[in-house]
């Protein structure tokens, strides 16, 4: 079986992808401060990579394969193909703002974001006119601080929009982990890929 590339986000998700990889077989470990490791059957090559930079990486062939989640492929504009979506990591793309506020209805609504791009797609598909001011971290302070109402933020629990006297006002979509492909390296090396994910479906109910 050729070796394949993957790349996984730094963080929770990959060792959640290690522990569901090793159940199956393959046992990939990063020795300290490694960002490359392979398992020793000679499957796999595994990068550690930025999540936002994921599909950058996929895209340009760097690493054929990679896991990231649909806010990750919204955002980058890439056009990966989804090879399977594993029963973990998933959270809810929401909107949400100061407790006891009314949702938007109609009217131009400012919202303060990581995920422009999921947000101006979303609105638009919905007719409603929007501000988006883009926002790389603690877009909880967005509200509070009064440099907009509400916010749009991937919510797991909801207990940081608690602690700051936040609440979700409307889910706007379910948030998945796929693993995806580059498409020219998928047609390139299919029979390895696809043996690669009826390995990983292992145990996993259709």
């Amino acid at each position: 079986m050729k070796q394949l590339t993957l790349a996984l986000p730094k963080g929770r998700l990959t060792e959640q992808v290690q522990e569901h990889l090793t159940a199956r077989g393959i046992t990939v470990q990063f020795d300290k401060r490694k960002l490359v490791a392979e398992d020793p059957q000679g499957i796999l090559k595994v990068l550690l990579v930025k999540n936002s930079d994921l599909t950058t990486y996929v895209h340009h062939g760097i690493a054929g394969l990679g896991v990231c989640g649909d806010d990750v492929m919204i955002e980058s504009g890439h056009q990966l193909i989804k090879l399977h979506t594993f029963d973990f990591g998933a959270t809810r793309m929401c909107l949400a703002a100061r407790t006891g506020t009314p949702a938007p209805d109609g009217g131009s609504v400012t919202i303060a974001t990581s995920y422009i791009e999921f947000a101006r797609q979303y609105f638009q598909a919905q007719g409603q006119e929007v501000k988006l001011i883009r926002l790389n971290g603690s877009v909880e302070l967005a509200p509070i601080l009064g440099l907009a109402p509400y916010i749009v933020d991937l919510v797991e629990t909801g207990s940081t929009l608690k602690a700051n006297n936040l609440e979700v006002v409307q889910e706007l979509a379910p948030i998945q982990v796929h693993l995806v492909a580059n498409p020219s390296y998928y047609k390139l090396n299919y029979q390895a890929v696809d043996q690669l994910v009826t390995t990983i479906r292992q145990g996993v109910s259709a």
